[in-house]
């Protein structure tokens, strides 16, 4: 009896300490809360997040396979998906941000850098940051003021601003904690759109810029202080100068110095792809294009031009180079490796290897021992012109169009790659990897008359600060666009399904043990396929273009998928495939949810401009000023349809009779139109109109 009774206290002693327990436990989405399950979001936890239950990190683990182990949702109840809410970013421009959730509480950015908190259980907000990036630096960007994502680390949250500054913040009440100037020149136009990554206590980031002149470089900052730890530049700055490092001094002698190539930058922005292995302490980062993009300019006397195009990795210690393997040599087509890479384990040949797999611009995919940088094969996943393969060395057989200078070719893929920065997965199960892959024909040609910072009438961008030394577009393509997912094999270099889009520039990816597959894509759908199989199991509209890649997580026990949509991106700036259109947004679906979409406004495309007075004789020269000033932007007047900038062939006559007051006066300032005060003439305005009306004028069918 007495036994029975020292047990039954025990038990009761029990519940009340469990009780107890309950009654402190903080309330879901409350600051307590919030600082509790981000302060445990570490290295550790990252590197051991074996059940993929929340997502902390950018491409949910330091491989960044982008696979979520989560079933819940799988190949036979997708179709049964439903949206739960949606949350308005309250933004117009790209949104590339892959949103990161830990138990609920979700961190993704917008447009502008704008960094939102969002509580998963009620689709509401719970703070927002705003950085204030000056509107006038958008212009210092080539690809729309978008940005990737945060990182988080014990109770911080990590973004970086356009305008080139890290950011902490605390994550629980988004409040200012350390701000970093990661710029090492602020008269070049250094920006940030990637998403930052969290290794052994540091903030790595890189930077963007290559197209305006500038050298490229990664950083790591103290994750608790802000204090910079190391350095490591992609590419030899100026020979006159001591050399950061033995493997810049060998770099540099990849370069021809005659042209001065430091003046310009030299490029080899690390402006997104970096990974880590932590077992064999490798941080690994994909390099971008030169700068200019001309070789022959850049490096008149060739070389391959070290460290542009690559695949380098680091001692994240130190930073010091470990090895390199250079995916693009002497790159000359903006052939950028800072595409998404995975790292994985794959048997190749009876034998389990540690490898990175990339598929980068130039259109092969690539799969390169990630222990030493050994090249294992490459095969391309699109049709090419450039190359014909890589030898056994791991070097590209080049065609004898690839570096055609004296007359306009068709470079396919042309800059905009075969597969850009949208995130690509790898499915351990299928041992496939999903890949965003397509075609925006471009055609390019030497500037023979290049100089650094210097406007070419005809040559896109040179009067926004363009270096790219080429022109690009002064001939008509002959291949056709297109954009598709693809199912590739790494182990055979075989493609093992395709679906095709009916537009290039679609989504990331993400992969799951479910067996399913998803993708957002340019024409406004959010999409789900077999992952086996490409048979398309589910679809919902979105409302406006998907650029971003998925999350996906559990919360309370139910699996839900997050996309952040927002049209933009360097090709969605001035081009669009979608006819509905609405400000970025948040959408978020589970099994069994049946709240309607929100209303999707139909595009208004005002009539083709009339009414605007010009004088016929100034178009060839209005056509030269605006190809250099305006049509990155606002693409063809009245050809293109407009992408999240519009269209100027298109707009109200009242905005081209007063062009001066947009281009000169800064009518359009808070909405990132750069004033070209100082590089446009008020006699050049004239030549602009005549034009942006003539072009509608010559197009407009005949009554």
């Amino acid at each position: 009896m007495k036994k029975h009774w020292i047990a039954a206290l025990a038990v009761a002693l029990g519940a009340g300490v469990q009780l107890a327990a309950l009654a402190q436990a903080p309330a879901k989405g409350s600051e307590e809360h919030i600082r509790a399950v981000t302060s445990r979001i570490d290295g550790r936890a990252i590197a051991n997040n074996t059940t993929t239950r929340d997502w902390p990190s950018y491409g949910l683990d330091y491989a960044e396979t982008r696979f979520s182990r989560l079933d819940q949702i799988n190949e036979k109840n997708v179709k049964e998906l439903g949206l739960v809410w949606s949350y308005n970013l309250e933004s117009t421009r790209g949104v590339e941000s892959t949103p990161l959730v830990v138990d609920g509480i979700m961190y993704v950015t917008a447009s502008w850098s704008v960094v939102h908190a969002v509580d998963v259980r009620t689709g509401k907000r719970i703070w927002t940051y705003d950085p204030k990036v000056p509107r006038e630096v958008g212009v210092k960007g080539c690809c729309d003021v978008v940005n990737r994502g945060v990182a988080l680390h014990k109770g911080k949250v990590y973004v970086g601003s356009f305008d080139a500054r890290l950011i902490a913040l605390d994550a629980a009440t988004g409040k200012l904690v350390w701000e970093k100037d990661t710029s090492i020149d602020r008269k070049r136009p250094y920006t940030i759109t990637g998403a930052p990554r969290v290794f052994k206590g540091m903030v790595i980031i890189g930077n963007g810029g290559a197209e305006y002149g500038v050298r490229g470089y990664i950083t790591a900052y103290d994750a608790e202080t802000g204090a910079e730890k190391w350095r490591f530049f992609t590419v030899p700055g100026d020979p006159a100068k001591p050399y950061e490092n033995e493997a810049l001094a060998r770099a540099a002698k990849t370069w021809d110095p005659s042209n001065k190539y430091w003046e310009a930058g030299g490029g080899g922005t690390v402006w997104d792809s970096i990974t880590f292995d932590p077992k064999l302490n490798l941080l690994y980062i994909g390099t971008g294009n030169g700068s200019p993009w001309s070789r022959a300019k850049r490096s008149p006397g060739g070389g391959d031009n070290l460290f542009l195009a690559s695949i380098v990795a680091i001692n994240p210690d130190t930073g010091k180079y470990v090895w390199h393997y250079q995916e693009t040599p002497g790159d000359n087509w903006d052939y950028t490796s800072t595409q998404p890479m995975i790292l994985a384990d794959i048997k190749l040949g009876g034998k389990t290897r540690k490898v990175i797999l990339h598929a980068p611009k130039n259109g092969f995919f690539f799969v390169i021992d990630r222990t030493n940088g050994k090249f294992i094969s490459a095969k391309n996943f699109v049709d090419v012109n450039w190359a014909t393969g890589y030898d056994e060395k791991g070097f590209p057989i080049e065609t004898a169009i690839a570096r055609s200078a004296d007359k306009g070719y068709d470079s396919i893929p042309g800059p905009l790659g075969a597969h850009n920065w949208h995130p690509m997965s790898f499915s351990p199960k299928t041992g496939l990897v999903y890949l965003p892959a397509q075609n925006i024909p471009l055609t390019l040609m030497d500037n023979k008359n290049y100089k650094f910072n210097e406007m070419t009438l005809g040559v896109p961008g040179s009067n926004q600060g363009w270096n790219t030394a080429m022109f690009i577009g002064a001939v008509p393509a002959t291949s056709k666009p297109f954009g598709r997912l693809l199912a590739w094999d790494p182990v055979r270099q075989k493609e093992a399904w395709r679906h095709e889009h009916v537009s290039p520039w679609n989504g990331g990816t993400l992969a799951t043990a479910g067996n399913v597959v998803f993708q957002g894509t340019a024409e406004g759908r959010f999409m789900a396929f077999n992952a086996s199989t490409g048979e398309k199991l589910w679809e919902t509209p979105t409302g406006t273009g998907v650029i971003a890649a998925p999350s996906t997580y559990m919360v309370d026990g139910k699996q839900y998928v997050s996309i952040a949509v927002g049209w933009g991106g360097s090709y969605g700036v001035s081009q669009r495939a979608s006819d509905k259109v609405g400000p970025g947004t948040v959408y978020t679906f589970a099994v069994g949810a049946k709240n309607p979409m929100p209303e999707m406004a139909q595009v208004k495309m005002n009539a083709l401009l009339q009414g605007v007075a010009y004088d016929p004789k100034q178009v060839p020269e209005g056509q030269g000023l605006y190809v250099a000033s305006c049509v990155l932007c606002h693409g063809v007047p009245g050809v293109d349809r407009g992408g999240n900038i519009p269209n100027l062939g298109y707009s109200h006559p009242d905005v081209i009779n007063n062009l001066e007051a947009y281009v000169l006066g800064g009518a359009a300032k808070e909405r990132g139109m750069p004033d070209f005060t100082g590089r446009l003439k008020p006699e050049d305005i004239p030549k602009l109109k005549a034009f942006i009306q003539g072009v509608p004028d010559s197009i407009r069918p005949k009554k």
